[in-house]
Protein backbone atom coordinates (compact mmCIF):
# COMPACT_ATOMS: atom_id res chain seq x y z
CA UNK A 1 0.00 0.00 0.00
CA UNK A 2 2.82 2.37 0.90
CA UNK A 3 4.54 1.59 -2.38
CA UNK A 4 1.37 2.40 -4.35
CA UNK A 5 1.01 5.76 -2.58
CA UNK A 6 4.64 6.65 -3.36
CA UNK A 7 4.16 5.81 -7.05
CA UNK A 8 0.90 7.82 -7.20
CA UNK A 9 2.61 10.82 -5.61
CA UNK A 10 5.50 10.54 -8.08
CA UNK A 11 3.14 10.42 -11.08
CA UNK A 12 1.13 13.41 -9.80
CA UNK A 13 4.30 15.41 -9.29
CA UNK A 14 5.54 14.52 -12.77
CA UNK A 15 2.25 15.56 -14.39
CA UNK A 16 2.30 18.85 -12.49
CA UNK A 17 5.82 19.67 -13.72
CA UNK A 18 4.76 18.99 -17.33
CA UNK A 19 1.89 21.51 -17.20
CA UNK A 20 3.11 24.72 -18.85
CA UNK A 21 3.32 27.69 -16.50
CA UNK A 22 1.06 30.68 -17.05
CA UNK A 23 2.60 33.71 -18.69
CA UNK A 24 2.39 36.17 -15.82
CA UNK A 25 3.58 39.76 -15.84
CA UNK A 26 2.21 41.63 -12.82
CA UNK A 27 1.86 38.90 -10.23
CA UNK A 28 3.59 35.69 -9.21
CA UNK A 29 2.44 32.13 -9.83
CA UNK A 30 2.20 31.74 -6.06
CA UNK A 31 -0.23 34.67 -5.86
CA UNK A 32 -2.32 33.27 -8.70
CA UNK A 33 -2.47 29.87 -7.02
CA UNK A 34 -3.53 31.52 -3.78
CA UNK A 35 -6.37 33.38 -5.53
CA UNK A 36 -7.49 30.20 -7.27
CA UNK A 37 -7.48 28.31 -3.97
CA UNK A 38 -9.39 31.02 -2.09
CA UNK A 39 -11.89 32.21 -4.71
CA UNK A 40 -12.03 29.55 -7.42
CA UNK A 41 -11.40 29.12 -11.13
CA UNK A 42 -13.57 32.05 -12.30
CA UNK A 43 -11.59 34.42 -10.09
CA UNK A 44 -8.36 33.05 -11.50
CA UNK A 45 -9.57 33.79 -15.04
CA UNK A 46 -10.49 37.36 -14.07
CA UNK A 47 -7.02 37.87 -12.64
CA UNK A 48 -5.36 36.52 -15.79
CA UNK A 49 -7.43 38.88 -17.96
CA UNK A 50 -6.44 41.79 -15.69
CA UNK A 51 -2.78 40.79 -15.96
CA UNK A 52 -2.93 40.61 -19.77
CA UNK A 53 -4.84 43.89 -19.97
CA UNK A 54 -2.10 45.67 -18.05
CA UNK A 55 0.63 44.03 -20.09
CA UNK A 56 -1.04 45.10 -23.35
CA UNK A 57 -1.31 48.69 -22.08
CA UNK A 58 2.35 48.97 -21.13
CA UNK A 59 4.28 51.17 -23.50
CA UNK A 60 1.11 52.87 -24.73
CA UNK A 61 0.28 56.53 -24.12
CA UNK A 62 -1.40 57.64 -20.90
CA UNK A 63 -4.86 58.07 -22.41
CA UNK A 64 -4.73 54.49 -23.70
CA UNK A 65 -3.74 53.27 -20.23
CA UNK A 66 -6.58 55.21 -18.60
CA UNK A 67 -9.14 53.78 -21.01
CA UNK A 68 -7.85 50.21 -20.80
CA UNK A 69 -7.92 50.22 -17.00
CA UNK A 70 -11.27 52.02 -16.79
CA UNK A 71 -12.92 49.64 -19.28
CA UNK A 72 -11.56 46.52 -17.61
CA UNK A 73 -12.71 47.31 -14.07
CA UNK A 74 -16.09 48.66 -15.16
CA UNK A 75 -16.98 45.17 -16.38
CA UNK A 76 -16.93 43.86 -12.81
CA UNK A 77 -20.39 43.58 -11.24
CA UNK A 78 -21.60 46.33 -8.90
CA UNK A 79 -22.79 45.26 -5.46
CA UNK A 80 -23.21 47.29 -2.28
CA UNK A 81 -20.97 46.57 0.73
CA UNK A 82 -23.83 45.50 3.00
CA UNK A 83 -24.98 42.80 0.60
CA UNK A 84 -21.50 41.77 -0.50
CA UNK A 85 -19.38 42.00 2.65
CA UNK A 86 -22.02 42.25 5.37
CA UNK A 87 -20.55 45.62 6.37
CA UNK A 88 -21.78 49.19 5.96
CA UNK A 89 -18.48 50.34 4.47
CA UNK A 90 -15.62 48.11 3.29
CA UNK A 91 -12.79 49.15 0.98
CA UNK A 92 -11.73 46.01 -0.87
CA UNK A 93 -8.18 45.41 -2.03
CA UNK A 94 -7.98 44.92 -5.83
CA UNK A 95 -7.49 41.15 -5.58
CA UNK A 96 -10.44 40.92 -3.17
CA UNK A 97 -12.53 42.80 -5.73
CA UNK A 98 -11.34 40.52 -8.53
CA UNK A 99 -11.62 37.42 -6.38
CA UNK A 100 -15.22 37.95 -5.31
CA UNK A 101 -16.23 39.41 -8.67
CA UNK A 102 -18.22 42.32 -7.26
CA UNK A 103 -17.86 45.58 -5.36
CA UNK A 104 -19.07 49.15 -5.06
CA UNK A 105 -17.83 52.59 -6.12
CA UNK A 106 -14.74 52.88 -3.91
CA UNK A 107 -13.59 49.41 -4.98
CA UNK A 108 -13.60 50.47 -8.64
CA UNK A 109 -11.69 53.68 -7.86
CA UNK A 110 -9.12 51.89 -5.68
CA UNK A 111 -8.57 49.09 -8.22
CA UNK A 112 -8.08 51.59 -11.04
CA UNK A 113 -5.65 53.61 -8.91
CA UNK A 114 -3.40 50.63 -8.14
CA UNK A 115 -3.63 49.29 -11.72
CA UNK A 116 -2.45 52.61 -13.14
CA UNK A 117 0.35 52.75 -10.58
CA UNK A 118 1.40 49.31 -11.88
CA UNK A 119 1.51 50.87 -15.35
CA UNK A 120 3.89 53.55 -14.12
CA UNK A 121 1.48 56.47 -13.83
CA UNK A 122 2.93 58.72 -11.11
CA UNK A 123 1.13 58.82 -7.78
CA UNK A 124 1.00 62.64 -7.83
CA UNK A 125 -1.19 62.49 -10.96
CA UNK A 126 -3.81 60.19 -9.42
CA UNK A 127 -6.37 60.86 -6.71
CA UNK A 128 -9.29 58.85 -5.42
CA UNK A 129 -12.04 61.46 -5.13
CA UNK A 130 -15.05 61.40 -2.85
CA UNK A 131 -17.91 63.23 -4.56
CA UNK A 132 -21.61 63.88 -4.23
CA UNK A 133 -23.44 62.42 -7.23
CA UNK A 134 -26.61 64.12 -8.45
CA UNK A 135 -28.85 61.45 -9.92
CA UNK A 136 -30.72 62.27 -13.13
CA UNK A 137 -34.19 63.73 -12.78
CA UNK A 138 -33.83 64.09 -9.00
CA UNK A 139 -32.80 66.79 -6.54
CA UNK A 140 -30.92 64.36 -4.34
CA UNK A 141 -27.19 63.74 -4.06
CA UNK A 142 -25.58 60.52 -2.92
CA UNK A 143 -22.08 59.60 -1.82
CA UNK A 144 -19.87 58.27 -4.59
CA UNK A 145 -16.18 57.74 -5.41
CA UNK A 146 -14.28 58.09 -8.66
CA UNK A 147 -10.64 58.15 -9.72
CA UNK A 148 -9.23 61.39 -11.13
CA UNK A 149 -6.13 61.83 -13.28
CA UNK A 150 -4.26 65.16 -13.40
CA UNK A 151 -2.03 65.72 -16.43
CA UNK A 152 -0.27 68.49 -14.51
CA UNK A 153 -0.82 70.36 -11.21
CA UNK A 154 -3.88 72.57 -11.36
CA UNK A 155 -5.18 71.02 -14.59
CA UNK A 156 -8.77 69.90 -14.96
CA UNK A 157 -8.65 66.17 -14.20
CA UNK A 158 -10.03 63.28 -16.23
CA UNK A 159 -12.66 61.28 -14.35
CA UNK A 160 -12.67 57.47 -14.31
CA UNK A 161 -16.11 56.39 -13.12
CA UNK A 162 -18.11 53.16 -12.89
CA UNK A 163 -21.48 54.90 -13.41
CA UNK A 164 -20.71 57.15 -16.38
CA UNK A 165 -18.22 54.80 -17.98
CA UNK A 166 -16.76 57.21 -20.54
CA UNK A 167 -13.59 59.13 -19.73
CA UNK A 168 -14.57 62.76 -19.28
CA UNK A 169 -13.00 65.96 -18.02
CA UNK A 170 -14.28 66.88 -14.57
CA UNK A 171 -15.80 70.14 -15.85
CA UNK A 172 -18.03 68.06 -18.14
CA UNK A 173 -19.38 66.09 -15.19
CA UNK A 174 -21.94 68.54 -13.84
CA UNK A 175 -23.48 65.67 -11.86
CA UNK A 176 -20.41 65.38 -9.61
CA UNK A 177 -19.57 67.69 -6.71
CA UNK A 178 -16.09 66.96 -5.27
CA UNK A 179 -15.75 66.93 -1.48
CA UNK A 180 -12.23 65.62 -0.85
CA UNK A 181 -9.58 63.55 -2.59
CA UNK A 182 -6.60 61.44 -1.60
CA UNK A 183 -3.83 59.14 -2.68
CA UNK A 184 -1.11 57.30 -0.78
CA UNK A 185 0.75 60.57 -0.24
CA UNK A 186 -1.86 63.02 0.95
CA UNK A 187 -5.38 64.34 1.47
CA UNK A 188 -7.01 67.33 -0.28
CA UNK A 189 -10.17 69.28 0.46
CA UNK A 190 -12.20 70.52 -2.51
CA UNK A 191 -12.60 74.29 -2.86
CA UNK A 192 -14.62 76.59 -5.14
CA UNK A 193 -17.18 73.85 -5.93
CA UNK A 194 -14.40 71.46 -6.86
CA UNK A 195 -12.55 73.77 -9.27
CA UNK A 196 -9.56 73.88 -6.92
CA UNK A 197 -8.36 71.89 -3.93
CA UNK A 198 -6.30 72.48 -0.80
CA UNK A 199 -3.87 69.94 0.59
CA UNK A 200 -4.76 69.38 4.23
CA UNK A 201 -2.09 66.85 5.20
CA UNK A 202 -1.32 63.15 5.20
CA UNK A 203 -3.78 60.43 4.29
CA UNK A 204 -4.80 59.16 7.71
CA UNK A 205 -8.16 57.76 6.62
CA UNK A 206 -9.02 54.71 8.70
CA UNK A 207 -10.38 52.71 5.75
CA UNK A 208 -7.23 53.45 3.73
CA UNK A 209 -4.99 52.18 6.52
CA UNK A 210 -7.08 49.01 6.80
CA UNK A 211 -6.86 48.55 3.02
CA UNK A 212 -3.08 48.96 2.96
CA UNK A 213 -2.73 46.31 5.65
CA UNK A 214 -4.41 43.85 3.28
CA UNK A 215 -2.41 44.70 0.16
Amino acid sequence: MKKVLIISFFISSLIYTLIPAQNLYNLSQKKLNSINSKYGEKAKKRVLIWDKTLQSAKGKNTLHKLKAVNDFWNKIKYRRDKAHWGKKDYWAAPFEFLGTGAGDCEDYAIAKYFSLRKLGVPEKKLRITYVKLLRKRTKYEEAHMVLTYYHKPGATPIVLDNINKKLKLANKRKDLRPVYSFNAGGLWQAKNKGRTSLRVGKNNLRNWKSLMNRI
